[in-house]
């Protein structure tokens, strides 16, 4: 037999009231352990005071470091989406979404990451919450796709039927002028000129570690401006401890760095996709020039433009137009964001699943990076991305 019975839930950054139905053996061991139990009627008597406890979250570095506390009351709020067409392609969104949950289903014993909340524990989301709603979405997408129909995942009122909506505004530490409208940054993967070997112009290299780094941690010993003065060249006093996989121009490797992720054309053909693996331990450090930071990635082949994930071997695969990266110790792997451009037209409301990060985004909880797509150019990257202003409003769905 099972009750539906109404309880405390507590953890380091919230105390929570929650409903779930119980077999009453459950019930005697937690009424046991001395936890606090409330039959339905009493909720609404404790309500009020209990939604004082939930309020306080404590935001952490990449590192798991506390960094600062906050109140979840003034980032987060119900509202309904506008009625306005959403724009999303279904066969990108249902890749995302498929590959975002098979990420938790594998890896979740061996990625603490990924079973963090974030501060959306503050409005009662769970991650059984977090995966229901990412079936429910693949879901929806295969039936409708099976029925040849339109889908109910672009129209705003099934979606205010079936998902919380929940506005989310800024929390920027720095700047508290920004309060209403998240900041929108936009990346994508260039495609860039480059060599197997070295040359006058192709003069800096993309490295790969070798397999013994997952014990033997040199690397982690040298900044980005030690690599850059040659020390893995020949002559070097790290020679031949690394794998050169590809020579760009010196700006191309900055922007490699800079996505993620970079498609490779060495002529006659060929090409290549490489993303970054590991980095030597050093945090990115916001306002410094990208030039100037120590941090330093070293990447693999791959064969996908790759997102989130603890491992080379286990990223997510991800695609452009349906991404966002974003804050995944604090925001959360998985959760389904929608934004309004506030621009009139085909593309204001933009719905797309955080299944990627960097380390700008660690803390951050007033910025997510909108991956657009492959471009040959900077020239062209910024004609075809205008549709997505710097700052808009954002919603975070999550399945009733």
């Amino acid at each position: 037999m099972s009750l539906l019975v109404d309880y405390f839930y507590s953890s380091s950054n919230l105390s929570i009231v929650v409903r779930k139905p119980l077999k009453l053996a459950a019930l005697a061991l937690m009424a046991g352990s001395g936890a606090m139990l409330f039959w339905p009627k009493q909720i609404a008597a404790i309500a009020n005071s209990s939604a004082k406890l939930i309020a306080r979250y404590t935001a952490v570095d990449e590192f798991s470091k506390p960094k600062f506390a906050l109140e979840g009351e003034a980032l987060f709020r119900e509202q309904s989406l506008p009625a306005a067409s959403i724009s999303l392609s279904e066969q990108k969104l249902l890749k995302v979404l498929v590959n975002t949950r098979a990420y938790f289903r594998k890896f979740a014993a061996e990625d603490p990451v990924i079973n963090r909340v974030g501060v959306l524990e503050t409005q009662g989301v769970t991650i059984p919450k977090v995966l229901e709603t990412l079936d429910f979405m693949v879901q929806v997408l295969k039936e409708d796709m099976a029925a040849g129909r339109p889908a109910r995942l672009r129209d705003p009122q099934f979606i205010n039927q079936n998902f919380r909506v929940i506005r989310w505004s800024p929390y920027n530490p720095r700047d508290r002028q920004q309060t209403e409208k998240l900041r929108v940054t936009k990346y994508a993967v260039f495609i860039q000129a480059g060599s197997r070997q070295k040359t006058a112009t192709f003069n800096t290299a993309l490295y790969a570690l070798p397999e013994s780094a997952t014990t033997d941690l040199f690397y982690k010993q040298y900044t980005k401006q030690d690599v850059l003065t040659g020390i893995y060249e020949p002559g070097g006093k790290a020679a031949g401890k690394v794998q050169p996989l590809a020579y760009l121009t010196r700006a191309a490797f900055e922007e490699a760095l800079m996505q993620g992720t970079v498609l490779v054309r060495f002529g006659g053909g060929s090409s290549a996709y490489f993303n970054v693996d590991r980095n030597n331990g050093i945090a990115y450090v916001r306002g410094l020039e990208p030039r100037d930071q120590k941090r330093y990635w070293y990447f693999r082949p791959v064969k996908a433009i790759k997102g989130y994930g603890n491992k080379i071997q286990n990223k997510i695969d991800i695609e452009p137009s349906v991404t966002f990266a974003g804050d995944v110790f604090n925001l959360g792997l998985g959760k389904i964001v929608v934004l309004d451009t506030g621009i009139a037209g085909q593309k204001r409301l933009i719905l797309g699943v955080v299944a990627d990060t960097g380390g700008a985004f660690i803390p951050n909880l007033y910025q997510l990076d909108y991956l657009a797509g492959l471009f040959p150019n900077r020239q062209t990257f910024s004609q075809q991305t205008g549709y997505v202003p710097d700052f808009v409003k954002a919603y975070i769905l999550v399945k009733k």
